[in-house]
């Protein structure tokens, strides 16, 4: 492995130093072995794991391509390793949306338009009166890809959709054993819409927080085994 590794560290460095860019057809396999110092067998190795990562794209009968490098594609494979992360592993991936997304928040309550905005509630205004968990959980996503969508940074974006869509299933399973999930979700989402509304990022930010964090806390417990989370937060700012 550690022969591969060095073979996939020579080609990163390829890229990163511009050798090759993206769309670059790599040289023949022989002559980049070479040129490399490398045995042809772990060049092989090394670009299967690279095409498995989407840095490179092998034609078969053509030849191998570095891909565009664009960071959706690129976070296609954290998203392939969420999926296969247990709940305690998955809470460092919720820890890390915590992070990101209410910056994100903050970013698009400035740079996000009236109309887009506006769109926003009225996105939320789709769900029915008493909405299913699979209903919610979709909204929730398609709310939250919009958010990160209009922060206007398209890598911190491609970022927060691997983190978020691929947690789904513990927002599926809170949804069914919490019975206070459906109203703080849709709290959460109609009070970060309101600051946005107002072009208030840090009450947006407040409150992007507070919703990532019921999830977190959630998982928490209930993969220690331990209390519920506490009932519904007051508003940031408003509290007695």
């Amino acid at each position: 492995m550690a022969v591969t590794d060095d073979a996939i560290a020579a080609i990163k460095k390829m890229i990163v130093d511009g050798d090759l860019a993206p769309g670059d057809r790599l040289p023949r396999e022989a002559d980049l072995a070479e040129r490399l110092g490398l045995s042809r067998s772990s060049l092989r190795e090394a670009v299967r794991a690279l095409a498995l990562i989407k840095v490179l794209d092998v034609r078969h009968g053509d030849g191998t391509y570095v891909t565009g490098l664009d960071p959706a594609t690129l976070m296609n494979a954290l998203g392939f390793v969420v999926d296969f992360h247990r709940d305690d592993s998955v809470l460092q991936f919720l820890q890390v949306r915590r992070i990101l997304e209410p910056a994100a928040t903050a970013m698009a309550t400035v740079a996000m338009s009236t109309v887009d905005i506006a769109g926003l509630a009225e996105h939320l205004d789709t769900l029915p009166p008493s909405p299913r968990i699979d209903e919610l959980v979709a909204n929730d996503v398609e709310f939250h890809a919009r958010i990160a969508a209009g922060s206007g940074n398209p890598l911190l974006c491609s970022l927060l959709d691997s983190l978020s869509s691929r947690t789904q299933r513990a927002r599926m399973w809170r949804g069914l054993s919490q019975d206070t999930a459906i109203e703080r979700t849709l709290l959460e989402h109609r009070a970060i819409q309101r600051a946005m509304a107002a072009r208030d990022p840090e009450t947006a930010r407040s409150w992007a927080t507070v919703h990532i964090a019921g999830l977190e806390d959630w998982l928490r417990t209930k993969v220690a085994g331990g209390r519920p989370p506490d009932p519904l937060p007051a508003a940031p700012g408003e509290a007695g």
